[in-house]
Formats: structure tokens, sequence, C-alpha cells
């Protein structure tokens, strides 16, 4: 009687599946070209501040993420200069009036950022990382990088490819 040494067993099991089936079930995501067009300014502005506000669900384009990035930092301007002509130009003033911009726009740009994050087929959970000390500062390198790539050309399981259009109101 011969001995049957066990790796043959997988590797002629393995074989006779795949005779048997010549198409293994992978599923493949189907391929939904990215947007051509960017989102404009406003359509961006206004669907981070009035269509998807406090919404984690979904997907966000680079365009929006960007755009809503540089009207973060336009608005932020004037709050500064504020800041320094009512309290002051010195390290040690107060800056009252941009830590309510930043309390007013935090939950806005908490959403868009896990919904740039699931653009990429990330969780937003992942966010978390920015707790941890030290590790924190690599993470916003990876999170950079993340952020300036194209989101996933395909289905996802956070949905489908975002078309940088606003619903239309009916």
């Amino acid at each position: 009687m011969e001995k049957c040494r066990p790796y043959l067993y997988v590797k002629q099991s393995f074989r006779n599946f795949m005779q048997v089936n010549d198409n293994p079930q992978f599923n493949v995501p189907e391929y939904v070209p990215r947007p051509t067009a960017i989102m404009s300014f406003p359509d961006a502005v206004r669907n981070v501040l009035i269509n998807k506000f406090g919404d984690f669900n979904g997907r966000a384009t680079r365009s929006e993420y960007w755009w809503w990035a540089l009207a973060s930092f336009i608005i932020s301007i004037p709050f500064t200069i504020l800041d320094g002509i009512i309290f002051g130009w010195g390290y040690d003033d107060p800056v009252w009036f941009s830590i309510l911009l930043s309390i007013a726009i935090f939950i806005p740009t908490l959403t868009l950022t896990v919904r740039r994050l699931h653009d990429k087929g990330k969780s937003g959970w992942f966010l978390l990382i920015l707790c941890v000390p030290l590790i924190n500062i690599c993470f916003m390198i990876v999170l950079l990088v993340w952020f300036i790539q194209d989101g996933d050309a395909h289905v996802n399981y956070y949905g489908n490819v975002p078309t940088n259009v606003l619903p239309v109101d009916e």
C-alpha cells in the first residue's frame, strides 16, 4: 500500500476543482468611470453645508474635498484678522472668533473627511489613529496621500461612485 502525502492530496483536490470549475467565484466589482468634470466651488460648499451636513454615509470626490478645504481656509482669514484687530496680535492673545469658526465647521469637515475615506474604500474609523501621539504625524502623511489619490473606480462597500452633480430638488 502506498503512503499518501498530505500536500499531494491538496494539490490533487485543487486540480480537480479547477477542472470542474474553470471560473472560480471571485466577486469582481463593476468598473464605473470616475466623473470627468470636477464639482464647482459653490456646489461643493453647498453640498457640504446643506445636502450632506452630518451625513457620514456615501462617498466624496477629490474636488468636493479640496474645494471645501479652500473654502475653510478663505473663511478663516477674516476671522483671524478680526481676532487680531479686537484682541491683539500677540501670541498669548485670545482667538475667540477663530475658535467659534472651528467649532462651526467641525461637523461638516469631519463628515466630508469620512466620506472621502469611503471613496478610497477605507473606514472612517481610521481617523481615530490621529488621537495616538507620535503615530498621528506619520498617519497625516498617509491621509494626505489618500486624499490626493483618485477614489475607487467601482462600487464599493460605501456606495456608488460619486458623480460631482448635486441632486435636483423637485
